[in-house]
C-alpha cells in the first residue's frame, strides 16, 4: 500500500505499460526544438583565433635537479628533447630513469633519439619511427 501511495505521488500506477511510457518519452524528444537555446554552444565556437600548436621544449641538463624542469615541461603537455652531452653517465642514468618514470605516469612515451639524446613525450603526442643505428 505505501508503494502504491508512493507511485501515484510520482504519477506510476501498475496499469502503465513500460513501453507505452518508452514510445511517449520518445516522441517528446524528438520533438524538441533547440534552434533558440542560447546557452547550447558548438565546439568549435570558442576562442580560437589562433590555431593550437604543440611545443616540443629543449634541455640540456648539467646536474641531476635539472630533472624536475624537464618533469614540469611534460607536466604541462610539451614534449621534450633531452641531450646528455655536457653530464657524466651516471647523472644521465639517474635522470633518464626519473623522467621514465614521469612518462610512466603520465602514459606518455621516452624513446632514445641519439647517442646522448632522449625525446619525452605526454600522452598526446605519438613517436613514429626510429633510428636504426642506436641499437635499440
Amino acid at each position: 500500500m505505501a508503494f502504491e501511495k508512493l507511485g501515484n505521488f510520482f504519477g506510476i500506477s501498475e496499469d502503465d505499460n513500460f513501453e507505452d511510457q518508452q514510445s511517449n518519452q520518445t516522441q517528446t524528444t524528438d520533438s524538441v526544438d533547440y534552434s533558440d537555446n542560447e546557452k547550447v554552444v558548438s565546439i568549435d565556437s570558442g576562442n580560437s583565433t589562433k590555431p593550437a600548436s604543440s611545443k616540443i621544449a629543449i634541455y640540456q641538463p648539467r646536474v641531476y635537479a635539472d630533472a624536475k624542469v624537464v618533469a614540469k615541461q611534460l607536466l604541462n603537455n610539451k614534449a621534450v628533447i633531452v641531450n646528455f652531452n655536457n653530464i657524466n653517465d651516471d647523472q644521465a642514468k639517474r635522470i633518464v630513469d626519473f623522467l621514465t618514470g614521469t612518462v610512466f605516469a603520465l602514459n606518455g612515451e621516452i624513446k632514445r633519439v641519439g647517442d646522448k639524446i632522449f625525446l619525452c613525450t605526454p600522452p598526446k603526442f605519438q613517436i613514429d619511427g626510429s633510428i636504426p643505428d642506436i641499437g635499440e
